[in-house]
């Protein structure tokens, strides 16, 4: 079994260009796509259709219902069961998608999980606390990255209040306790476009997802579900909760919300890619033919 990754930030092509290649290159498709997990979710999560979904075998869709929890865990296995897979059919492996958690679980090993801190003081308070006992955490990462300085603030009280004690700082805690990484070595292509281009595509993007049912989709989710579970706070949902509810007045006030806060995951999404990610970076126009020129062996 073979194996590559495409990465990209969310309406930059990546499922399309993935429907593509795997037939070429007779591989299956593991989605790292955090909510085409969910049985319920379709047009929100831009899901391949029932066709390409029967056409392509695909791992990481439909697994649960919006009410069940997935893990990175999960995930883990799921990637074991698509390698399995692989392995008996004589197929190869294309993962994709928007959630480079997952991809940088896989990689680097699954972190253990730890109760989230009851409060967080400011990023520079924690960046100094690190400073004082964790030069190691203060070396990679900056003062500004919220996430990371909150991921070390939740181990750090997390040792604090165990029986473990504060004799081991997070970057240790993290050494010993992170499980071995399940891909030594992976081709990694990242889809790049330049921001208003990527910007167009989003609006296009949100406008047919209007159009194909995104409030109805969300007006059962939100007859049927706790609105405070975590796929109904993703971006488009949240909106369409917030339109349902009458917090929203009308629907171009719902459609350019959506376009602004997809933008602003999109901007995200590049900065963690950058930062944890050596991927080889594509224009869409060439990214078909460049992977299958460096995948020609798999066809053989």
């Amino acid at each position: 079994m073979k194996q590559i990754a495409i990465i990209g930030a969310t309406a930059s092509g990546k499922t399309a260009l993935a429907l593509e290649l795997a037939p070429l290159l007779n591989a299956v498709i593991l989605s790292l796509d955090s909510l085409c997990v969910y049985k319920e979710i379709s047009v929100a999560s831009a899901k391949p259709s029932p066709d390409e979904l029967a056409s392509i075998k695909h791992f990481g869709v439909d697994l649960k219902s919006v009410d069940e929890d997935f893990s990175a865990g999960e995930f883990f296995c799921e990637y074991k069961r698509a390698c399995e897979f692989c392995e008996a059919q004589g197929k190869n492996l294309i993962i994709t998608g928007g959630s480079g958690f997952y991809l940088k679980a896989l990689i680097s090993g699954l972190a253990p999980r730890v109760k989230r801190a009851s409060f967080y003081p400011q990023n520079n308070e924690i960046f100094a606390l690190a400073k004082s006992c964790d030069s190691e955490f203060c070396a990679k990462y900056s003062a500004n990255d919220t996430f990371r300085l909150q991921k070390w603030f939740d181990i750090y009280s997390f040792l604090g209040n165990s029986s473990l004690g504060n004799s081991r700082i997070p970057s240790e805690f993290l050494k010993a306790n992170t499980k071995e990484p399940l891909i030594k070595n992976i081709e990694i292509y990242e889809l790049c476009w330049e921001k208003e281009l990527l910007k167009e595509r989003i609006k296009k993007r949100t406008c047919a997802m209007l159009d194909s049912g995104l409030l109805g989709e969300a007006k059962g989710l939100f007859g049927s579900f706790d609105g405070s579970l975590k796929p109904l706070n993703s971006v488009g949902l949240k909106e369409c909760g917030q339109f349902l509810r009458g917090e929203i007045l009308n629907e171009n006030e719902l459609k350019e919300l959506i376009i602004t806060h997809t933008a602003q995951l999109a901007k995200r999404q590049r900065t963690f890619f950058n930062s944890q990610f050596s991927a080889k970076k594509l224009s869409f126009e060439s990214a078909k033919s460049v992977i299958l020129e460096s995948c020609k062996e798999w066809r053989c």
